[in-house]
């Protein structure tokens, strides 16, 4: 939460290609939330997040800058469409649930830190409890070994792996029954919990192998060590302050100017429905109650029917930081294909060295792709760096089917005339498209 802007910025860059506007946008409106956080309590509730909103073409960026955001300062985030909310009246999605979505993330959230904490306490009762099934089979067969010895030797067995395939009989307690609200309430109520814990806990004999025993024991000691109330506490507290709802696809509950039809009204009402969200209202979850007041907003839209101003203007004054993001170009795409630690190359790169091929690109393969990825956006629809998937599964079609693993390691350089060989349908229809008129 104490990064500085630039220092945001550069951690966007890593696995962002340009958008600099945007990421300006977003480093500042999260600095601006630790700046809050150092003031007094009294001048600090006057203080609210400046909501964003983005305008671009699908593919560019727009979801991963909000997404990559929240995991820098490992804040609660959850990404929602629009589209999925109805208006009070119709059959749908009310759009308090993506509160109650934020909540239970956060508690999430809060809950795998805790269990990080409590992990090696939770390991070694696990261990233990694992030593003594393993010991209790192999009591009857090595009769003739002292307990201590035996329980030694399966120890380090244990932490060697072993033991990872060997399969133990173990008793473990049963889950209670999660029961769902009624439709449209999204809220899932455990049994038990409603019950005040006053069912016997049941429990279950299983055969599994010390590999997932160990796993199912660490998780039920981490759940007993664990305090769920403050966890819960802390949850709360953190969606509250620290929240961040991705609203996507915005532009598709825009009423258009000019244009009639029955369901812009239910546009419109979604929008009306979301607007004390966005504004600031207490929401009730299963955690208990959430205000609104300081959870960042970022929406996004294409918006290439409607524009911005075509939200109704309550909402609009909502998200005083508007940013316009630009299509890729030619050197974007070179970049996004090499710069990036997660670029598309090294993924399938990494994906088929299963397969032992040792996979390379070379300079005029990546700027031949580029050159085609810019040319389908331009003649087809524009989706941004979604196309590379595209053009990445087409290219290596061939070798993704006929690759078994069966071989030795085979070295496999894509460079142009590899592109054009393999990609010849793609590139011929572009060229027959510049003599059509």
């Amino acid at each position: 939460m104490d990064l500085t802007p630039k220092q945001i910025v550069a951690e966007l860059d890593r696995y962002i290609i340009g958008q600099n506007k945007a990421k300006r946008a977003v480093a500042i409106a999260l600095r601006n939330r630790y700046r809050r956080s150092m003031l007094a309590e009294s001048v600090r509730e006057e203080i609210t997040p400046k909501n964003i909103i983005m305008k671009g073409p699908t593919g560019v960026g727009k979801t991963e800058i909000a997404r990559r955001l929240a995991k820098i300062v490992h804040a609660p985030f959850i990404k929602v469409e629009a589209t999925k909310y109805t208006e009070v009246g119709y059959v749908g999605r009310d759009v308090e649930s993506m509160i109650r979505d934020l909540a239970e993330t956060a508690v999430h959230l809060v809950k795998e830190e805790q269990m990080a904490v409590v992990e090696s306490k939770a390991r070694e009762f696990a261990e233990n409890k694992i030593i003594d099934a393993v010991v209790k089979a192999r009591k009857k067969s090595s009769a003739d070994i002292a307990e201590s010895v035996l329980r030694a030797k399966v120890a380090d067995d244990l932490r060697d792996g072993k033991l990872n395939k060997t399969v133990v009989e173990i008793e473990v307690a049963e889950r209670a029954p999660q029961l769902e609200a009624m439709p449209g309430m999204n809220i899932e109520f455990n049994l038990n919990d409603m019950l005040g814990g006053i069912l016997p806990q049941r429990k279950k004999r299983r055969r599994v192998s010390v590999e997932e025993a160990l796993a199912i024991y660490m998780e039920e000691e981490s759940e007993r060590l664990l305090d769920m109330d403050a966890i819960k506490a802390e949850g709360v507290r953190r969606a509250q302050e620290d929240g961040i709802i991705f609203i996507d696809e915005i532009d598709k509950i825009a009423h258009r100017q000019n244009s009639g039809g029955g369901m812009d009204v239910s546009r419109e009402g979604v929008q009306r429905d979301i607007l004390p969200i966005v504004e600031g209202c207490t929401v009730m979850t299963k955690y208990g109650a959430i205000k609104t007041d300081y959870i960042l907003f970022i929406a996004a839209g294409a918006f290439q029917i409607s524009s911005v101003t075509d939200l109704i203007p309550e909402l609009q004054g909502r998200f005083p930081i508007r940013v316009d993001l630009e299509s890729l170009t030619f050197d974007d795409f070179v970049k996004i294909f090499t710069e990036p630690e997660n670029a598309v190359t090294r993924q399938y790169a990494a994906m088929l060295s299963v397969e032992n091929i040792k996979l390379t690109f070379t300079p005029d393969a990546i700027e031949e792709m580029s050159r085609i990825a810019v040319v389908e956006n331009e003649t087809g629809e524009d989706i941004g760096a979604r196309r590379l998937h595209t053009i990445m599964e087409s290219l290596l079609e061939d070798i993704s089917f006929n690759a078994d693993g069966n071989n030795p390691e085979i070295d496999v350089v894509v460079d142009k005339a590899y592109v054009e060989e393999h990609l010849a349908k793609e590139i011929s229809a572009h060229n027959l498209k510049k003599y059509i008129l």
